[in-house]
């Protein structure tokens, strides 16, 4: 597990503005800030990838390079995952793209049940699948929407990136998917009754496009 916070670096400053509440309302730079710390996971994940040696025509000669080798494929829950998405996109900009729409219906109760209504994908054999969502919180969500792509084809290793995550979420996914390998932004310890991340950031969503009814 890749914990972005926890060596220093300017990423720090991303996830420290999208946890600030006085910073985090200005929506074009909260998306941007999950859109940074995409692109700094995406370049983080490309360290562990396969690479073969190629020759480069310049103008002036030829130069040898190592080019990426992997089919990536980069899935992303709507609505929250769009910006992180792009910027994982940004940096893999030839990988085929997944999405999915799942949700959190919640109950009077306090109780809620994780609903999915619509799955894109490509045939994922053999591809390097790299799945994001800005919070992991239970890993219930994350937990359905994994099982629902691996029905689209076997990946040859698959990634879950997230920009905050709780010890609980990562457990969960630890423990269902003991193969996958996680990248975070930042990881926090509590969840509320409701099951949101303290001291996370709020609901991505919501600050990233407006309250939903």
């Amino acid at each position: 597990m890749f914990v972005l916070n926890q060596t220093t670096s300017v990423a720090n400053h991303f996830i420290a503005e999208l946890r600030d509440s006085k910073i985090q309302h200005d929506r074009l730079r909260f998306r941007r800030n999950l859109e940074r710390v995409g692109e700094v996971l995406a370049y983080e994940i490309s360290k562990t990838l396969n690479y073969e040696p190629s020759v480069v025509q310049t103008p002036l000669g030829e130069a040898q390079e190592s080019l990426l080798t992997d089919r990536i494929v980069l899935a992303t829950i709507l609505r929250a995952g769009l910006p992180f998405h792009q910027g994982m996109l940004n940096f893999f900009d030839r990988a085929d793209s997944a999405f999915v729409s799942a949700y959190r219906r919640h109950y009077q109760s306090g109780e809620f049940e994780i609903k999915m209504e619509y799955v894109s994908a490509p045939n994922l054999d053999d591809a390097v699948l790299i799945l994001t969502d800005p919070m992991l919180a239970t890993g219930a969500s994350m937990e359905i929407v994994l099982r629902e792509l691996l029905e689209m084809g076997k990946p040859r290793e698959v990634h879950v990136a997230a920009v905050i995550a709780s010890t609980n979420g990562v457990d969960r996914i630890r423990r269902m998917f003991p193969d996958v390998k996680l990248w975070l932004g930042a990881l926090d310890e509590e969840l509320t009754a409701k099951a949101y991340i303290v001291p996370g950031l709020g609901d991505a969503g919501d600050l990233a496009y407006g309250d939903k009814d």
